[in-house]
C-alpha cells in the first residue's frame, strides 16, 4: 500500500482516514504515512506525538503528514516535530490534490469555519469489517460550545449530508455486502439544521430503513439526548432494524457542573430521557460520555456522576479524565489536582466495569443473535460483545447461546 494511514479518536476519524487514504492514492501519493490526529484530550496529543516519533525511526523514507482535529487546532506542536514532513488542517485534508503540491508547503492549515458543507470524498462509508459494519459520515462540526471542548475549532460549525445522498451511500454499502450501517458525526443530533427543509436525524434514519430495506442492522454512534427529535424516538421504539443501543454525550451528573460545562440539559434531563427511551424500547441499552475531575468538581459533584450510572443504568462508560486545552474556557476555571482527577477517573471506571459485568450476568444461558466480526469477535444488536470460534468468518448473523464471560464480552458455547 503506497498510502497508510495512522488514526487516533472518534468513528468519524476511523471513517475519513480511509476515504483519505483513497483520495491522496488518487491525487498521486506515494510512500507516505497520513497521520489522522485527535484533539479531544491533551493525552490524545501526546500519543500522536510519541507514535509518530515512532514511525519515522521505523519508516526513514517515507513521508509523514499529520492532520486531523489536533493538527487543525495547534499546527505549531507538530509543525515545530523534526520528524514530520507536513501538516494539514481539517480545512485542508478535503482537497489532497492542492496539498501534495510542492506550493503548498510544510504547514497547510486553513480557517476551519469557513467550511460549509462534507466533502463528498470524506463522507462516503467506510467498511471496518469485511462484509461487517461501515461508518457513513452523515454530519460534520458543531455550532454549540461546551466550555472544555475544543473539537469546535478543529472541525468547523455543523454540516449535514443531504438524506439522499445518504441513503445512495447506505444502498451503495449495503448492496457490496455490508452487514451492519453506522451513522456517525460530531454533534450527530444536529443533522439537518443547514439543509432545505431542516430535517432532522430521525427522518434520516426513517428514510434508510424506509428506502434500504435489504439493510438488516442501523446503529448510531455518540448522540447528545436533549436534541433527540420526536421521529428518532419513533424510530427507536418502532423500528426492530433500528440498533437497541445508544451512546449518550452525557458528561456530568451534578446541575452546577453541567451548567459550568455550558450543557444543554440537567441530571434529571438525562435521567428521563433514559426512563422514557428503556419504557418505550425494553431491550435499550446505553453507554455515556463522562468526563472525571472537571473544574470546582467537589467530592459531592462527582458522587452525583457516579451515581447516575445507576440512575440512568448506563452500562458502556466511556471515561474522560478532564484535560484542560488551550483557548477553552474551562481552561482557565480553577483546576481539580491531578492526582484527584485520577482518582475519580478510576472509580468512574471501577464503576463501570461493575454495570457491565452486571449487564453481561443477566446474559449468561441466553440465546443471542450476534453479527459476527474478524479475529473470533462478534456483536449483538445491544452492542454486547461475544467471544466465539476464532475460526468463525466475519459477517454472519449467527445466533449463539453464552456460556460464560470474562468481565469484558460473553463468550459462546
Amino acid at each position: 500500500m503506497s498510502v497508510e494511514t495512522v488514526t487516533f479518536g472518534c468513528r468519524l476519524n476511523l471513517q475519513e482516514s480511509d476515504a483519505l487514504r483513497r483520495a491522496a492514492e488518487a491525487a498521486g501519493a506515494r510512500d507516505m504515512i497520513i497521520v489522522n490526529s485527535c484533539a479531544v484530550t491533551a493525552e490524545a496529543v501526546a500519543q500522536a506525538r510519541q507514535r509518530i516519533r515512532k514511525l519515522r525511526r521505523d519508516n526513514p523514507r517515507k513521508r509523514i503528514v499529520v492532520t486531523g482535529c489536533a493538527a487543525q487546532t495547534e499546527p505549531e506542536t507538530f509543525s515545530r516535530m523534526a520528524e514530520v514532513d507536513q501538516v494539514v488542517g481539517n480545512a485542508g485534508k478535503v482537497r489532497p490534490e492542492l496539498w501534495l503540491t510542492p506550493e503548498a508547503g510544510r504547514v497547510v492549515v486553513n480557517d476551519i469555519m469557513e467550511l460549509r458543507e462534507i466533502a463528498p470524498h470524506l463522507s462516503d462509508g467506510v467498511d471496518i469489517g469485511p462484509r461487517t459494519r461501515a461508518i457513513v459520515q452523515v454530519q460534520n462540526g458543531c455550532d454549540h460550545r461546551c466550555t472544555f471542548c475544543v473539537i469546535p475549532y478543529g472541525r468547523g460549525n455543523s454540516r449535514s449530508a443531504p438524506m439522499g445522498e445518504v441513503v445512495a451511500e447506505v444502498r451503495r454499502l449495503v448492496g457490496a455486502g455490508t452487514r451492519e450501517v453506522v451513522l456517525t458525526g460530531v454533534d450527530l443530533t444536529s443533522y439537518g439544521a443547514d439543509l432545505p427543509g431542516a430535517p432532522r436525524l430521525g427522518a434520516l434514519v426513517m428514510a434508510i430503513l424506509k428506502h434500504v430495506p435489504e439493510l438488516p442492522r442501523l446503529r448510531l454512534s455518540s448522540i447528545d439526548s436533549v436534541e433527540a427529535d420526536e421521529t428518532l424516538v419513533e424510530a427507536i421504539a418502532t423500528e426492530p432494524r433500528l440498533a437497541p443501543h445508544l451512546h449518550l454525550s452525557l458528561q456530568a451528573g451534578d446541575d452546577m457542573i453541567l451548567k459550568r460545562m455550558k450543557r444543554r440539559h440537567l441530571r434529571d434531563d438525562a435521567i428521563r430521557f433514559c426512563a422514557a427511551i428503556r419504557k418505550a424500547r425494553p431491550d435499550i441499552v446505553f453507554g455515556a460520555d463522562i468526563i472525571a475531575g472537571f473544574p470546582t468538581e467537589d467530592e459531592a459533584m462527582f458522587a452525583r456522576s457516579l451515581e447516575l450510572v445507576e440512575a440512568c443504568g448506563l452500562t458502556f462508560l466511556h471515561v474522560f479524565p478532564f484535560s484542560p486545552r488551550k483557548g477553552t474556557p474551562a481552561a482557565r476555571m480553577p483546576q481539580v489536582p491531578p492526582g484527584t482527577v485520577r482518582e475519580r477517573a478510576e472509580r468512574l471506571r471501577a464503576r463501570g466495569a461493575e454495570r457491565l459485568r452486571a449487564h453481561l450476568d443477566g446474559r449468561i444461558g441466553r440465546s443471542i443473535e450476534v453479527l459476527t466480526e474478524r479475529g473470533g469477535l462478534a456483536r449483538a444488536a445491544d452492542f454486547t460483545p461475544m467471544r466465539v470460534g476464532a475460526d468463525t468468518p466475519p459477517g454472519a448473523f449467527l445466533t449463539l447461546a453464552a456460556k460464560a464471560h470474562d468481565g469484558h464480552r460473553l463468550i459462546a458455547a
